[in-house]
């Protein structure tokens, strides 16, 4: 009986997800990173977890908090191809995809593809686009392929599109659709460095000197290597107590008396894999309730609609998220 025992232990021990390749990954992708960033723990932290789960991101904050610049950084650090699009009003679908163009040789048209097909996609202000060209990226951002002049055209894996937005600035912008915000894992609000990491900004850049940000951050990880680590990000376990945890948190979401508009589906599996991506880089092959919790504002806080009489009052949607937790019993 004990032998028994013993090997049904050893048997769910071989079972474990082996994540020394993916913690490695993880602290190389950090350590270059923290050549030039200094601070922004938890942004860095949510852009890794969201390119382990296959997942968009929209990061929020002033002009001049390193947005850009650890979007630049992070694709910087994957040896993959990498493009920037600057979001401008008068840019059009077509700037984006791309466009079909006359070969006089062939006597017939080819499509040139469009900036977006790269695998890391940097687009830069996208709140400034109006919704015809922002609408560009919705088939492109889910589906992963784009439908041009009839044909179908699909995007190299990994694929992510890291967003950047001004919440200040409204002259010239225009409001992200609900279905396009929806498609991002997390949304990332920036704030400004304390007084003490303001100080280390100086330091570090006055040492740097002249030499160029690119020629320090070195790629540490290629494509094949992201996408074997999704797959076995994809192998968490998650325990079925703490997925109903999930469902009955966003469920509160769309019968809260703060919120007008719910979370959808969608958001339930993004709190999922999240969870998991955060796991994984924590060291751990299972997920816990401290996972969820973590994940859980980012992943939400754009995809719910306030009341208008809630946003009259000045009530933001993490201190509603936050009351929703409050008022749950946590899996233990």
């Amino acid at each position: 009986m004990e032998e028994q025992t013993m090997n049904t232990e050893e048997q769910v021990f071989q079972q474990r997800t082996d994540l020394t390749a993916l913690n490695e990954a993880v602290a190389s992708i950090l350590s270059e990173i923290k050549k030039i960033i200094v601070g922004q723990d938890d942004m860095v932290k949510l852009i890794l977890a969201a390119l382990l789960a296959d997942g968009h991101v929209l990061i929020e904050g002033v002009p001049g908090v390193a947005k850009t610049l650890t979007a630049k950084l992070v694709a910087r650090s994957v040896h993959a191809g990498f493009s920037r699009i600057q979001f401008t009003p008068d840019l059009m679908p077509s700037d984006v995809l791309g466009t079909p163009v006359f070969n006089p040789k062939e006597a017939s048209f080819e499509f040139k593809k469009g900036p977006v097909f790269s695998n890391i996609v940097l687009v830069d202000e996208i709140n400034r686009a109006p919704a015809k060209t922002q609408s560009a990226l919705l088939e492109i951002m889910e589906e992963r392929q784009a439908s041009v002049d009839g044909k179908t055209y699909f995007m190299e894996a990994p694929f992510m599109v890291l967003a950047t937005q001004n919440p200040v600035e409204q002259e010239g912008t225009y409001r992200l659709p609900e279905a396009q915000l929806d498609r991002f894992l997390f949304k990332i609000i920036v704030p400004y460095p304390s007084e003490t990491e303001e100080l280390a900004i100086l330091n570090k850049f006055h040492q740097l000197g002249s030499t160029p940000v690119n020629d320090i951050v070195k790629p540490v990880l290629d494509g094949q290597k992201i996408n074997s680590l999704r797959k076995q990000i994809k192998s968490i376990l998650i325990e079925e107590r703490l997925l109903q945890f999930i469902a009955r948190m966003i469920h509160q979401t769309r019968n809260h008396k703060s919120i007008y508009l719910g979370a959808s589906p969608r958001a339930s599996l993004a709190v999922m894999n999240a969870s998991k991506a955060i796991a994984a880089m924590q060291g751990r092959d299972f997920v816990t309730p401290e996972d969820i919790r973590e994940v859980v504002t980012p992943v939400l806080r754009h995809r719910i609609i306030l009341s208008p009489d809630k946003e009259m009052e000045g009530v933001t949607e993490d201190e509603v998220i936050k009351q929703i937790l409050q008022a749950m019993d946590v899996p233990r």
